[in-house]
């Protein structure tokens, strides 16, 4: 993290500023919306269910969080809540902010190794729950698919493409993370065959050392991906978090949509929609998925509600569980970064 800090405030800048022009595109498409609309329809929700969505908002934290605590628990490396809360902040706030979520998992790894868990265990725990949390959305939209196919069909044909090309992106990560379970040859094998190019272009002073190093690693990282798939009951637990996880990113839509005076029962095809909708906002490597996911969601919405109605709850809703989440995922990594600085000072 220390090294690449000027490349991550630069992803951050590019990040605010797709935000932004994303949010003005959203507005000027909305007709009358404009903001001061907004604000005071927001005046009028019933804040019971708005406070509801901010716990919503604070689970799609929380629950990942706790998928990684357990998973580093079953390897023997106990954390606490607050631990996971800030591995977990660091992966998407960064996920957020780069391309295809790129950065997300180095950053977890950062906070994870700095608390003494060694590297091949932290790779291992990533893994686990990657796999677990592809699992979780795909498992979902299959039901929702196998539930309300008709939902499905009424979305836009570019919004079909994208919804089925990230069904099957998700699908093809999940297929290649479950290869990084059970085949940790291929993993390393991949790495050594980099070093052996790196050397040939005389890119690495050493790289007898680093084949050491990384045959040391890939013991750890069997070692520890054994450990690991003989605790069926962590594989559960971390699998059923990750479903929480998401389950928190729909309910912050759903508590808002009856905040603004929605009816109950048509929670079920709201729910469905938006399971649609992160689907297909997993297929396009945009940060965030900013752009992607706003006009999948208006899309959807557009189906079942009128225009205002549609993007006051994309507005909103958007605004939770994506805006307002990442911007706690900041303030809670940029706190976890300066006790981690200054426990450092402390000790040295």
């Amino acid at each position: 993290m220390d090294m690449g800090i000027k490349r991550k405030k630069l992803w951050t800048v590019l990040a605010l500023i797709l935000a932004g022009l994303t949010v003005f595109a959203v507005f000027s498409q909305s007709g009358d919306m404009s903001f001061d609309v907004f604000i005071e329809k927001l005046r009028s929700a019933k804040p019971g269910w708005l406070i509801l969505a901010l716990f919503g908002m604070v689970g799609i934290i929380f629950f990942e969080g706790e998928s990684i605590v357990v998973i580093l628990r079953s390897a023997g490396y106990p954390r606490s809540h607050r631990k996971g809360f800030l591995y977990s902040a660091a992966d998407i706030y960064f996920s957020a902010i780069t391309p295809s979520a790129s950065g997300g998992q180095p950053a977890s790894a950062f906070f994870m190794i700095k608390d003494g868990i060694p590297g091949a265990v932290v790779s291992a725990a990533l893994v686990v729950n990657l796999v677990m949390y592809t699992l979780a959305v795909v498992s979902i939209a299959l039901v929702c698919l196998i539930v309300s196919p008709g939902i499905f069909w009424r979305f836009s044909i570019p919004s079909r493409i994208l919804i089925v090309a990230g069904f099957l992106a998700l699908s093809g990560l999940a297929v290649l993370f479950v290869l990084l379970l059970v085949r940790a040859d291929f993993l390393f094998g991949t790495a050594r065959k980099f070093v052996v190019f790196l050397s040939g272009h005389h890119l690495v002073r050493h790289p007898e050392k680093l084949k050491e190093k990384l045959h040391h690693a890939e013991e750890e990282y069997a070692d520890c991906v054994t450990l690991m798939a003989g605790r069926p009951h962590m594989m559960a637990a971390s699998y059923i978090y990750d479903v929480l996880q998401r389950l928190s990113q729909f309910l912050v839509i759903l508590a808002v949509y009856m905040a603004f005076g929605g009816s109950a029962s048509r929670l079920g095809e709201l729910f469905v929609t938006q399971c649609f909708i992160i689907l297909g906002s997993n297929c396009v490597p945009v940060p965030g998925g900013m752009g992607i996911t706003d006009y999948l969601m208006l899309d959807g919405y557009g189906q079942m509600f009128d225009r205002a109605f549609s993007f006051q709850l994309e507005i909103m809703g958007r605004s939770l569980s994506f805006y307002c989440s990442t911007l706690l995922s900041a303030i809670v990594v940029l706190a976890g970064y300066f006790l981690l600085k200054k426990r450092e000072r402390r000790i040295s």
